[in-house]
């Protein structure tokens, strides 16, 4: 078996995880969709990557009347925390997010939760835009079932998306903003440092 972080499916081990077998082609800017848990974090992971342009939390997966974080924290709109990444995909790919996705932005295994944050706005979730990226998220996962990247089932599940609306102006680049806040420093900054440390080569100069 991998080793794993004590308490979760995480793998020990990111710089190993297998670069996505399918791929969406080089098409200039882009965006991508993500739910991983608490926005906070994820977004403070991809804005470290080089060719990521700006990273926006919001939510997605509801209406838009329940677009606020007072209404998503009840986990009964339908709405999951999420992060909206504009790339450059001439510089980063599509399944290059994905593959930091799954191996440090957050615990795949984990069905609506991440670590102490519970229910279903904490899902893990690729809200896909068209059926290209559908594919690619699809194949990537089956790709790392095959690889036994995790010991527990993937359970990642792959949304269309209809609308994404942006959180709150205090919920924008918060890690930045608020270092020494408790969450920040224990849950946030580890994945960070982690990233950091998994793949040097991705990171903005």
């Amino acid at each position: 078996m991998k080793p794993v972080i004590p308490g979760t499916s995480l793998a020990l081990h990111p710089e190993r995880f297998p670069d996505p077998a399918d791929d969406l082609p080089a098409s200039g800017m882009a965006s991508a969709v993500l739910a991983g848990g608490c926005f906070w974090c994820v977004e403070a992971v991809y804005l470290n990557l080089d060719g990521v342009q700006a990273v926006v939390s919001g939510y997605a997966g509801g209406d838009a009347g329940h677009a606020n974080y007072e209404a998503v924290c009840t986990g009964t709109t339908g709405h999951a925390e999420v992060v909206k990444i504009s790339f450059d995909s001439n510089v980063i790919s599509y399944g290059q997010l994905l593959k930091v996705f799954f191996s440090v932005a957050h615990d795949p295994t984990q069905k609506d939760r991440q670590g102490n944050d519970r229910g279903p706005q904490y899902r893990s979730a690729i809200f896909y835009q068209n059926d290209q990226e559908k594919q690619v998220a699809e194949s990537y996962i089956q790709q790392l079932d095959r690889a036994g990247a995790f010991t527990a089932p993937i359970v990642t599940t792959l949304e269309p998306l209809t609308a994404f609306f942006p959180a709150e102006d205090y919920h924008q680049d918060f890690a930045r903003r608020n270092p020494a806040q408790p969450y920040i420093a224990h849950v946030a900054r580890p994945k960070v440092d982690k990233l950091k440390q998994a793949f040097p080569e991705k990171l903005k100069g």
